[in-house]
């Protein structure tokens, strides 16, 4: 064997040799290891998941048992673009009518430059919901003229206190078919709130005259006048679905002393437009 021979020989085997150990370590460890712990280590265990409520929305803040409190906000106006127009009667002839621009178009009416809904039904509501534990529906709150129109074209209607924060149409939801419930709720309100103790025009009376649009007899006092509408009463656009509902409409005013009337311009000049 030559020189040249032996020295490329020693480069093939060295190459070789390269080769195997390359193979060797790229191949995966199959070697295992013992783990050694103490004899008093300790495994913590996890924390028990605790349950949590979910956060609140800044609307729903202000909560009455596990329910949201009622605010103005759940009396804004019904009224939607979206709803089709209609053709009635008026005046003896047929007249396309058309629903208003929603919530985002106009405000509630308007006290001291600020929306406002008298604060006794507010308050009804409330309490009835602290008593019942059960969520009051709101079929319809503020009206403005033209979803008032809308949804009743009915002269009669013209002069809805809807229209000016003072009316309000509701049900509970589990009372449904028991609204007679729901008005002795009502008047236990003014029975154990000491401030109308010792006032006799807190008292309820039954309203007798026959010229009323609801088969049971109303009930009043000096600030409210309660309508229970049976299930084939009452049903207009608001008021489509198949339940009995109460009507609550103020007759006085605490703050202002003052009887609460509807008139054209607390109707459609108390309220801002975009």
């Amino acid at each position: 064997m030559t020189f040249i021979s032996k020295i490329l020989t020693l480069l093939l085997l060295l190459c070789a040799c390269s080769s195997r150990e390359n193979a060797k370590s790229s191949s995966p460890r199959t070697k295992k290891e013992t783990i050694y712990r103490k004899h008093d280590d300790i495994f913590p265990l996890p924390t028990p998941p605790q349950k949590s409520q979910s956060p609140l929305y800044p609307w729903n803040k202000g909560q009455i048992g596990h329910l949201p409190k009622i605010t103005k906000e759940y009396f804004r106006c019904k009224g939607s673009p979206l709803n089709p127009g209609k053709t009635v009667i008026q005046n003896g002839e047929s007249v396309r009518i058309f629903d208003c621009g929603g919530i985002g178009k106009h405000s509630l009416p308007l006290r001291d430059g600020k929306e406002f809904i008298y604060p006794i039904l507010i308050d009804l509501m409330n309490d009835i919901q602290e008593k019942t534990g059960k969520k009051i529906i709101i079929t319809s709150g503020h009206r403005c003229p033209q979803h008032n129109t809308y949804v009743d074209h009915s002269p009669a209607n013209n002069y809805s206190k809807h229209q000016i924060g003072a009316e309000v149409s509701f049900y509970v939801q589990g009372l449904e078919n028991s609204p007679e419930a729901v008005v002795k709720l009502i008047q236990a309100y003014y029975e154990k709130n000491p401030q109308y103790f010792g006032k006799k025009e807190y008292a309820f009376s039954r309203y007798e005259k026959e010229d009323t649009d609801v088969s049971t007899k109303p009930w009043f006092n000096k600030e409210i006048y309660i309508k229970l509408y049976s299930k084939t009463e009452g049903r207009n656009f608001d008021n489509q679905h198949a339940y009995p509902y109460i009507s609550l409409q103020v007759r006085h005013d605490a703050d202002l002393k003052e009887k609460v009337i509807y008139t054209w311009e607390k109707a459609n000049k108390n309220y801002l437009r975009n």
